[in-house]
C-alpha cells in the first residue's frame, strides 16, 4: 500500500509532536523542551521579546511603558528568566542613578523571528478565529438557556 504525500506529512508532524510531548520512558530527555517552551510561552515573555525586538536597547521603564498591563514585578521576573535562558542581555552602567539596558541576544533574535511567524499566522487567520469565538459564545448562551 502506497503512502500519500499528505499522509507522509502527517506522520512527520506526529513524530515532531511526539518528540516534544514524549512518552513516560523519555521524560527526562523531554522535560527541558517542555520547560523551555513554558518559559517563553507566557504572554509577558512574548510581549517582552516582541518589544525588545523593536529597538536595539531599551531601559526598564521604557520597556514597562511599552508593555500594556505588565506590573513592575512581573516584568522583572520575566526579564530575569529570559536572561537566564540566554534570550535577553542586561547591561548595567555604573552611573548615578544606575542605568540598566536590555536587549535581545542572538538567541533571542532567533526566537523573535519565530514569534513574528506566529503573529503573521494570527493576522492571517484572525477572521476565522473571531467567527469561531462568536459561534462558541452563541453555543454557550444556548446551553445556559436550556
Amino acid at each position: 500500500m502506497e503512502v500519500t504525500i499528505v499522509e507522509n506529512q502527517r506522520l512527520e508532524i506526529q513524530k515532531k509532536i511526539d518528540k516534544v510531548l514524549c512518552g513516560k520512558a523519555e521524560v527526562e530527555s523531554c522535560c527541558p523542551i517542555k520547560d523551555i517552551l513554558a518559559r517563553f510561552g507566557d504572554k509577558w515573555s512574548i510581549y517582552t521579546i516582541l518589544t525588545l525586538g523593536k529597538e536595539e536597547k531599551v531601559r526598564f521603564n521604557e520597556l514597562k511603558n511599552q508593555i500594556s498591563g505588565v506590573s513592575q514585578r512581573m516584568l522583572t521576573v520575566t526579564l530575569r528568566s529570559l536572561e537566564e535562558d540566554g534570550l535577553v542581555s542586561r547591561q548595567v552602567y555604573a552611573e548615578i542613578p544606575p542605568r540598566v539596558e536590555y536587549s535581545l541576544t542572538p538567541l533571542g533574535q532567533g526566537l523573535l523571528l519565530q514569534l513574528l511567524q506566529l503573529a503573521d499566522w494570527a493576522k492571517l487567520n484572525i477572521d476565522q478565529i473571531l467567527e469561531a469565538r462568536e459561534r462558541y459564545a452563541k453555543k454557550e448562551k444556548l446551553a445556559q438557556l436550556a
